[in-house]
């Protein structure tokens, strides 16, 4: 891909992506999704492998319906209420639409099959961009019409996307699929605070952006498709490798890591909330991906390969993102500490 079609793609992104969060009208919203949508295709399917061309079809048909969804709801609500703005989505079925429209959008369960199989064939820095900035618009439209949502539908949603993302990734060899099931069951701790705090559901997606970007950075580095491979890059780049279990472990939510912050506030406020059955439950299933996680870190960092050859460690990675790196990781284990200044701002 030429850098000049590569420049056009990512102004296109930053174009969508900004257009949908700053609009108050559904039809700009809904222009805003298309946009992101159609310039993201270019780059999955940029390998013209066959597994890449099913992975952009298999996106466009997804995120097709889901645009029409949120037209064919926002039109609904306009029919019924004569309303087009954002926040006066106040009709029932309007509602119930939505939820499924901005669930296939994000991978939520029950709408989440086709998010591994898409992760798995773009590349890594694709799918870095599909687990994160692309997620964003859908997650501000969330954000905004939380009020008027289910809380139980976005409770029961929740809680199945936490455990089919920890079941689903529990066999998994590859990573993109592995950080895939990871992302579905982050997305369930996001969707089950949306109705109570959304202000917290944004602060995990934000945390939730930090932490991924950092881990797949470090695999394009090393170049890392699958844990065959993962366990052979401590004797490459132990130093980065090290960081690599650090992130992974906060990814997964361990205390005193940065991972474990938004899982702590939600914990709490959905005990606020009298859902403390809730939170325990969504607390145990996350215990399913943590073992994901485990294997990934265990893989990356305690496991050598059976080679007795002794050669020289690299101590500098040749790539342009290692400073990068080094910010993001530092970011992903080390921000537990701000959390007492939380509080004013949530």
């Amino acid at each position: 891909m030429t850098p000049q079609a590569k420049l056009i793609f990512t102004a296109s992104l930053l174009l969508g992506t900004t257009i949908t969060i700053s609009s108050n009208h559904w039809i700009m919203a809904w222009a805003g999704l298309e946009i992101n949508t159609l310039a993201i295709l270019p780059l999955i399917s940029k390998s013209h492998h066959p597994r890449a061309i099913e992975a952009a079809t298999k996106y466009f048909l997804t995120q097709a319906a889901a645009s029409a969804l949120v037209l064919f709801s926002s039109m609904t609500n306009a029919w019924h209420t004569g309303q087009w703005d954002i926040t006066q989505l106040t009709h029932p079925t309007s509602c119930l639409i939505l939820t499924s429209a901005i669930a296939m959008k994000l991978g939520l369960a029950p709408f989440h099959f086709w998010f591994p199989e898409v992760l798995q064939g773009a590349p890594l820095a694709t799918g870095l961009l599909l687990s994160t900035a692309m997620k964003f618009p859908p997650i501000t439209l969330l954000f905004m019409t939380s009020p008027s949502l289910n809380p139980t539908l976005l409770t029961c949603m929740a809680i199945l996307s936490t455990a089919l993302g920890g079941w689903m990734g529990l066999n998994q060899t590859q990573v993109r699929k592995i950080l895939a099931f990871s992302s579905i069951s982050h997305l369930g701790w996001m969707t089950i605070i949306i109705s109570y705090a959304p202000k917290l559901t944004l602060l995990n997606f934000y945390l939730y952006a930090l932490m991924t970007t950092a881990v797949f950075l470090t695999l394009n580095s090393i170049k890392t498709l699958k844990l065959s491979t993962l366990m052979t890059t401590w004797t490459k780049t132990p130093a980065l490798s090290a960081m690599l279990f650090l992130t992974l472990l906060s990814l997964a939510g361990l205390p005193p890591l940065t991972g474990f912050l938004p899982k702590w506030l939600i914990i709490q406020e959905l005990t606020k909330q009298d859902m403390a059955a809730t939170a325990i439950m969504i607390s145990l299933l996350s215990l399913l991906s943590l073992f994901f996680y485990l294997r990934l870190a265990y893989c990356a960092t305690i496991t050598l390969p059976p080679h007795t050859t002794n050669h020289m460690k690299q101590w500098r990675t040749n790539n342009r993102t290692s400073t990068m790196i080094a910010i993001l990781t530092v970011s992903s284990t080390m921000l537990l500490p701000i959390s007492p200044m939380l509080p004013p701002i949530l």
